[in-house]
């Protein structure tokens, strides 16, 4: 239960990102009439709309709460950041993982046109699930009888994007739990693969299908491990709460021509990567560090600028919404205007939920259950 202040401003932070994420997805809807005229055109404008939505959860977790990044990695692979497309390998753990990744994207500039495979259940969500969808993102059933040409087709869209960009892929499917990674290490144990103590198996099909697709237009592949120091499990609400949190994220640049081609091959190599990245993750935990140069990641000015726009125009259009109501005496009116305040709480709520570890889905757990 949030205390009094923390709980106003959930409601105002709320109002404000769901109002203007469905203006943000009208305009992208009325954009599509560009699509077939100037798609050039038409992903400039879903950039930028996505660009400003997204700077909304930014400001939350870097300016808001005051958290902060840091990257190690090697400083020739940090200077080609942002200047190439590559296919991004990122471990779902945490509550606020993609807000630390989005805020490495914003730093170097390549979060408007950020892309990744998602679940096809997002697509009945407004604003966090439309919004990706305009901008290109690729969905799937989690079925790869079902999503194979899907996917080949909507990556294949990709090639004359003329921007670089990003392409998220969580190779483990689902989000860390307890309960999924026991299922998993019991299918790995059952195929005789090493055991991962703080990943998920990794699903090589759909990372096998992005690189082949993406093979000429991508240059490498960004591996991306993210970490807590103090070994905390920051949440959204806590966010809201100001509470500060440090982010540590080992960045890795692998040339794309390293990565095989062939789906045997890619397998053993994803399962090599995903050992690495456990070894990491055991560094960071014994040592409170990654291994790497020290980079941390400045804030940018735009994202307040963008949320402070859309929450001028939000709340002051609300405003006066209201008061024309209330005057006119109408019941009809305020009651809708009370149901339209009782939905959109409700829709808050759904959003936090949603990000919460313990809200999952069973995909991981059922999923495992049918390899073993």
């Amino acid at each position: 239960v949030l205390p009094g202040m923390s709980a106003v401003v959930l409601s105002v932070f709320g109002l404000v990102f769901i109002c203007s994420g469905l203006v943000v997805n009208v305009l992208q809807l009325a954009s599509l009439v560009f699509w077939p005229l100037s798609r050039k055109f038409y992903r400039k404008v879903n950039s930028f709309l996505g660009y400003s939505l997204y700077c909304h959860l930014i400001t939350l977790l870097t300016w808001w709460s005051g958290s902060e990044c840091t990257l190690f990695t090697e400083r020739d692979s940090l200077g080609k950041l942002g200047k190439e497309t590559a296919i991004i390998i990122f471990n779902h753990t945490f509550e606020i993982d993609l807000l630390c990744l989005w805020t490495l994207c914003d730093r170097y500039g390549i979060l408007g046109t950020l892309k990744a495979m998602a679940k096809k259940e997002l697509l009945w969500v407004p604003v966090i699930g439309w919004t990706p969808y305009f901008l290109e993102s690729v969905f799937c059933e989690r079925k790869w009888e079902h999503d194979q040409a899907g996917l080949v087709k909507s990556l294949g869209r990709l090639a004359d994007f003329p921007e670089p960009f990003g392409f998220v892929v969580f190779c483990e499917g689902t989000r860390f739990t307890q309960e999924k990674h026991r299922v998993s290490m019991e299918v790995a144990r059952a195929k005789g693969l090493p055991r991962l103590k703080y990943h998920l198996l990794p699903r090589t099909r759909g990372f096998a299908v992005a690189v082949r697709c993406l093979r000429g237009r991508a240059s490498a592949v960004y591996d991306v491990t993210l970490n807590f120091r103090g070994r905390r499990y920051p949440t959204l609400l806590g966010l809201i709460r100001r509470e500060k949190h440090q982010a540590d994220m080992c960045f890795r640049r692998i040339p794309l021509e390293e990565v095989p081609l062939e789906e045997q091959e890619i397998a053993p190599w994803l399962h090599r990567l995903y050992q690495e990245k456990d070894a990491l993750q055991e560094f960071y935990n014994q040592s409170g560090t990654f291994p790497g140069e020290r980079v941390k990641l400045g804030r940018r000015l735009w994202a307040p600028l963008h949320f402070s726009f859309w929450a001028v125009v939000v709340l002051f259009a609300l405003f006066k919404v209201a008061v024309s109501i209330f005057l006119s005496g109408s019941p009809l009116l305020i009651a809708t205007f009370f149901g339209f305040w009782g939905g959109t709480v409700f829709g808050i709520h759904i959003l936090v939920g949603v990000t919460k570890i313990e809200n999952a889905s069973a995909y991981g757990n059922q999923e495992f259950q049918k390899r073993e």
